[in-house]
């Protein structure tokens, strides 16, 4: 089995840091971009990130933990999905990373999500994450 294949996906934003980390970091916006997830969460390094919600009429409670904030550049938070099938235990958690990176007015956003068992759930993932991305730029560039 492989480990730690990464998935990665990027959008180039019509809008400044500070609107982009508004629209990664609001729950009301959150649920726009996030296919209608709530988002639990004080934003503090250390603390608790809690995802529910409904999908193809399954509730899901995806959680982790932050683990670094810099506000308008950086935010990163462990991850587990409770419809993957995995058990809830440390290595069986993803670490995502949202980068933003300003350039010429707009905003170069990456995403970043580690510890993929295989090829197959990285290519999963990365799909996954382009099309978040995509309504994200939408919410994000309004």
């Amino acid at each position: 089995m492989e480990k730690n294949l990464t998935a990665r996906a990027s959008v180039t934003i019509n809008a400044a840091p500070q609107k982009v980390w508004k629209a990664l970091t609001t729950p009301a916006l959150i649920k726009e971009w996030l296919m209608g997830t709530e988002v639990l969460t004080d934003w503090k390094e250390g603390s608790a990130i809690n995802f529910t919600g409904e999908y193809e009429g399954k509730k899901y409670h995806d959680k982790g933990i932050i683990k670094k904030v810099v506000p308008d550049k950086l935010l990163e938070h462990t991850y587990w999905s409770s419809m993957s099938g995995k058990e809830d235990k440390p290595e069986n958690y993803n670490l995502v990373t949202y980068k933003l990176d300003a350039k010429d007015g707009k905003t170069l956003l990456t995403l970043t999500q580690d510890n993929n068992k295989n090829e197959k759930e990285k290519e999963h993932s990365t799909e996954n994450w382009k099309q978040v991305l995509k309504k994200l730029k939408e919410v994000a560039g309004r």
